[in-house]
């Protein structure tokens, strides 16, 4: 039985109810996870509040340290970590491992916090009068992670929020919780006192418990739209601050002066790695001209057709199974949506079926042409390894078309064009952007988050906007009077 985590010692949930966790390679059930009641969430939440006090005293040099030999403990325990993902989630070991890097990296920009944490000092801003500011903790905070990035995403949090002199209570994914125990685990062995970071499993129960709960002072999801708006509103009612990460439907334009070879690797990588399970995951290819939409489709079709599929224990697998039967069914649903409404299916994904893996939740890679901006598989997200090829006639038509979606989140733009590049950079409604980079997922020391529907709330993730988003601003005007006597001035106070 997988259990919580709280006050750094195993807790059992004793709700009595339980859900299965299944290896997505064989579909069989590995463990059982106990789903915490709104009491048990209540239990994390007061010892996340009982440590608060003394933590956000702490003096930030002191939190620093303890980042300092969590991410020595990240480094030394990456292979187990990414073996425990793959197990439960189904990804190759190297995209396993490649999750648990840019997690770390997170929490290296977290060992610098004491300069983040500088505030500002004006001297003589009146007579006598000094002024600074200064950003203090928030108190108990909670993150709500999804399953497709178990370890990366809560790395995306709690360092930030922990650092910065708050406690937190984590509600990861029901589907592959394990690293992320063992991940709070080795946070632990580094030193952090008792009730410094909490975890509970669960489900919507322990969502709402989170919500509601007067005590938790801000709220970090990421997962799809509709539950990030859910999230957001009922989060916000409450009195929080929240940051709901949602949705995503990323499109790449390839120019006619695109390096074609560079873009079709990109796609392939951008749009079926982890078999298309990632908020950035590039979905839709926007070739610019029908001579280029020609020879890109010609140039995907033999290598989405020769996609090496396999358990993650195959070193040879370029892609693993999608996490759950569900999932697999509603990504099949989606293919025969675009069929059904005219899209050309140029390969066919479903059917797969591998020797010893036959009830693994597996698909191929599926590959649409002229698809249109009406077609369910191009207004939803599908969030499986399908990729549409929209054709545009001119570049002002692919800026238009993504510019209209709902979802802002990633896009990029193959191209020799500096041009061509700047524009887009400029115009694009999107939160993140790469030129001739295809899946622009900012570095640890800026923040990740995107426009529109896929972003709820006033501040991105990690980074400067995560150190702001789990801060308030303070600012302190003083004055240490030397015999100077004004009396009352009834007038607003001016220099």
């Amino acid at each position: 039985m997988i259990e919580n985590l709280i006050n750094n010692a195993r807790v059992a949930s004793t709700s009595g109810r339980t859900q299965p966790v299944y290896n997505p390679a064989t579909g069989e059930a590995i463990d059982d996870l106990g789903l915490s009641s709104v009491e048990e969430v209540n239990a994390a939440i007061d010892a996340a509040a009982a440590a608060a006090p003394a933590w956000a005293a702490t003096p930030p040099l002191k939190r620093a340290s303890i980042m300092f030999r969590f991410n020595e403990l990240l480094g030394q325990n990456a292979d187990k970590i990414a073996e425990e993902i793959s197990r439960e989630h189904g990804k190759t070991h190297e995209d396993a491992l490649g999750e648990v890097q840019r997690g770390k990296e997170v929490v290296e920009f977290c060992c610098g916090i004491p300069q983040m944490l500088k505030g500002e000092f004006s001297r003589n801003v009146g007579p006598s009068i000094d002024s600074y500011s200064d950003r203090q903790a928030l108190g108990v905070c909670a993150g709500i992670t999804p399953f497709n990035f178990p370890a990366m995403v809560p790395l995306w949090m709690y360092p930030v929020a922990i650092a910065c002199g708050n406690t937190f209570v984590l509600k990861p994914s029901e589907r592959d919780p394990s690293s992320v125990n063992m991940i709070a685990a080795l946070m632990h062995e580094a030193g952090l006192p008792e009730g410094v970071l909490n975890v509970v499993h669960g489900d919507k129960t322990a969502v709402d418990a989170i919500l509601d709960s007067p005590i938790v002072q801000a709220v970090s999801f990421v997962g799809s739209t509709p539950i990030a708006e859910y999230v957001y509103h009922r989060g916000t009612q409450a009195g929080k601050r929240v940051q709901g990460l949602g949705g995503a439907k990323n499109h790449m334009v390839i120019m006619p002066d695109a390096d074609l070879d560079q873009a079709v690797d990109a796609l392939m990588g951008a749009g079926f790695g982890s078999a298309g399970e990632r908020c950035m995951a590039i979905s839709v290819a926007v070739p610019v001209g029908e001579e280029t939409a020609d020879r890109l489709v010609e140039m995907l079709r033999p290598r989405v057709e020769a996609l090496k599929i396999g358990p993650a224990g195959d070193p040879d697998a370029e892609m693993g199974p999608v996490i759950t039967a569900d999932a697999k069914q509603r990504i099949m649903d989606m293919i025969d949506s675009g069929v059904d409404q005219g899209a050309e299916l140029v390969v066919d994904g479903r059917g797969l079926s591998l020797q010893g893996y036959e009830n693994g939740y597996f698909l191929g890679g599926s590959l649409f042409d002229r698809v249109t901006t009406d077609m369910d598989i191009y207004q939803q997200e599908i969030f499986g390894p399908v990729l549409s090829v929209v054709r545009a006639e001119k570049y002002e038509q692919a800026v238009k078309m993504i510019n209209d979606h709902e979802y802002g989140n990633g896009t990029a733009i193959f191209t020799r064009d500096g041009d061509a590049a700047r524009s887009f950079a400029d115009s694009i409604q999107v939160g993140m952007v790469g030129v001739n980079v295809p899946i622009p997922v900012p570095v640890a020391y800026h923040s990740f988050g995107g426009w529109k529907r896929s972003l709820f709330g006033d501040h991105s993730i990690y980074g400067p906007e995560g150190v702001h988003f789990y801060t308030r601003l303070k600012t302190v005007t003083s004055r240490w009077p030397t015999g100077i006597k004004e009396g009352s001035v009834f007038a607003f106070p001016t220099t």
